[in-house]
């Protein structure tokens, strides 16, 4: 969110901090405290002065003594002076290297990053960020859509989030990254990771945690697409398969392929193929289409209706009637399409 942070491999939790700043600030502290309650012990004085006196001398600020010192208690200044001044410093340098190297604005940074991934909704989870899941994050992003990228490679994730993408260095099979990533309140799940066995993990675990969650897997075979579909998936989609198709189509049909570009694709008109499904309580609902007039109002084209029991009518007449739960497919200039998904989402 969204994404946002450079992931680097720094080391976390207590593996980071404990053997360098948290051990130099533990350090610094027993030194503060000893020193205070040594001074109460030899000199006598109140827990203020003594904890001044203490902090004045390990800080080595030259300020004149609370009280005078007796001869224990210029043994004691002594002592602490060689161990505290050495242990404040040796503090002072680690969380300058701290901030310096960047340590702690990759930390607030990902804190930043948690925030904006907590207030995503209606988001698209895109597992992986190779040759295919770089172009779904591309026109999701071109698009405007919410989406977060889970990838392990720590380099792709640093060039995920360069490129101005909300993105997460972890494994897309484990149940607590997905809840994490809000797959309950998620828009899609797409598993586009480089291998089918973990394709096949990460949508099993995500069908699990999201029983109404629509899932598009990659197959890189016709048993992989077997499994995907068993585990869940909605939709899979084999990148050779789909790509030597549209080679074909192309050589066959390019002007076909060509119109199909210019409405699907990030061409310079503003055309594009969407989906708009009818609401309850629409005012469209148990209309016809040429009741409707959807043409003339929002001048677009219905190219076909996707029933809500799954079946499709390509080019419909124009006495077929939209039901609520059904979905346009609809053509038409971007600002038309988004008046009517207005109109189709609203209540009468």
């Amino acid at each position: 969110m969204p994404g946002t942070a450079r992931r680097a491999r720094t080391p976390r939790g207590p593996r980071w901090w404990l053997p360098g700043p948290g051990l130099a600030v533990g350090l610094l502290g027993l030194v503060t405290i000893g020193g205070t309650f040594g001074y109460m012990i030899v000199e006598g004085w109140s827990f203020w002065d003594s904890l001044y006196m203490t902090v004045i001398t390990v800080t080595t600020v030259g300020y004149r003594e609370v009280h005078v010192l007796s001869r224990a208690g210029e043994a004691f200044t002594m002592l602490l002076l060689i161990g505290g001044v050495g242990t404040a410093l040796y503090t002072f340098t680690l969380l300058a290297t701290v901030v310096v190297e960047g340590g702690l604005h990759l930390r607030l940074e990902q804190r930043r990053i948690r925030r904006m991934i907590e207030r995503l909704d209606q988001h698209f989870i895109v597992c992986g960020y190779g040759r295919i899941g770089s172009v779904v994050a591309e026109e999701l992003k071109r698009q405007g859509i919410p989406f977060v990228i889970v990838e392990r490679d720590p380099e792709r994730v640093h060039e995920i989030i360069a490129a101005g993408m909300l993105a997460v260095e972890a494994d897309a099979s484990r149940e607590e990254v997905l809840q994490r990533l809000g797959v309950e309140r998620a828009r899609g799940f797409i598993a586009a990771v480089g291998t089918d066995a973990e394709n096949v993990y990460a949508v099993l675990t995500a069908r699990v945690l999201a029983p109404n969650l629509f899932i598009v897997g990659r197959a890189e075979t016709d048993d992989a697409e077997r499994k995907l579909l068993r585990a869940g998936a909605n939709r899979v989609v084999s990148p050779y398969h789909i790509g030597a198709i549209h080679m074909a189509q192309t050589a066959l049909r390019p002007a076909v392929v060509d119109f199909v570009q210019l409405a699907t694709g990030a061409g310079n008109l503003d055309l594009s193929i969407e989906q708009v499904r009818i609401a309850v309580g629409s005012s469209l609902a148990a209309r016809s289409l040429i009741d409707a007039n959807l043409r003339q109002r929002f001048g677009v084209i219905v190219v076909g209706i996707e029933r809500s029991g799954g079946q499709l009518e390509f080019n419909p007449a124009p006495e077929s009637v939209m039901q609520a739960g059904d979905q346009l497919l609809v053509l038409g200039a971007g600002s038309n399409l988004r008046d009517l998904e207005g109109l189709a989402s609203r209540p009468a």
